[in-house]
């Protein structure tokens, strides 16, 4: 049980690590976090090859520590998913974020939609893979179908609780993307 406990809260952290992804028009360095860089031969994140900062509300700005990795950088912007269009000024790159129509949003509330109903699923998952546990133990003698009942209840319960973790992260997030 501790287990799944321990898994499930992986999951919904999880969850929170996507939605932080998902923009909402407002400027957040975490914004950048999966972009990677070439630098040197390897692929390295964006954040450990220069400092992103937030300018406004709506523009982030992007601040190499070598010169030659303006371009670079400027292009793993522009290639990555978020829609994005960096502008450079000498060694500082602007990130302005546009504004989101209406019709981007009720985008972004379907995609979100879809990552949290990922995430109940993996944590039944979980439940199903712990009271499958909890059955082979009652066929090998090592409880009784009390302690069994009392299992699944419990598992039952870190479950409840978790998915509506799941449901509460996902209410944030819509009412944050509808704001204007």
């Amino acid at each position: 049980m501790k287990d799944a406990g321990e898994r499930m809260a992986k999951s919904v952290a999880s969850l929170r690590q996507e939605l932080t992804k998902i923009r909402t028009g407002r400027a957040h360095t975490s914004l950048l976090d999966h972009i990677t860089v070439e630098y040197y031969g390897s692929q390295v994140p964006l954040n450990q090859v220069s400092n992103i900062g937030i300018e406004d509300s709506r523009t982030l700005t992007v601040t190499p520590w070598e010169k030659e990795m303006v371009s670079v950088i400027e292009k793993a912007i522009m290639g990555s998913d978020l829609g994005l269009n960096p502008q450079s000024a000498g060694t500082v790159i602007r990130v302005p974020l546009p504004a989101l129509t209406e019709e981007r949003r009720k985008d972004m509330i379907r995609v979100v939609r879809h990552e949290a109903e990922g995430g109940r699923i993996a944590i039944r998952n979980i439940r199903r893979d712990a009271i499958h546990d909890v059955k082979d133990l009652l066929k090998e003698k090592m409880i009784g179908e009390d302690d069994e009942r009392r299992s699944e209840d419990e598992i039952q319960t870190i479950t409840d609780k978790y998915i509506a973790e799941v449901d509460e992260i996902l209410a944030g997030k819509e009412s944050e993307l509808m704001e204007i």
